[in-house]
């Protein structure tokens, strides 16, 4: 899994590129699909507008 896609460093500074799942916690990221973003661990789905 390519889980350093998901950062990004700017200086001293850590960037996360994609959200966390608020149900799984930190470290759990949200799979982006064209209309939603999903949690592939516990099924959570926010839809995009």
């Amino acid at each position: 899994m390519g889980v350093h896609k998901y950062y990004e460093v700017k200086g001293d500074t850590l960037i996360r590129k994609r959200k966390w799942c608020p149900k799984c916690g930190e470290g759990v990221f949200l799979a982006e699909h064209r209309d939603r973003l999903a949690c592939g661990r516990c099924g959570y789905t926010e839809y995009r507008e």
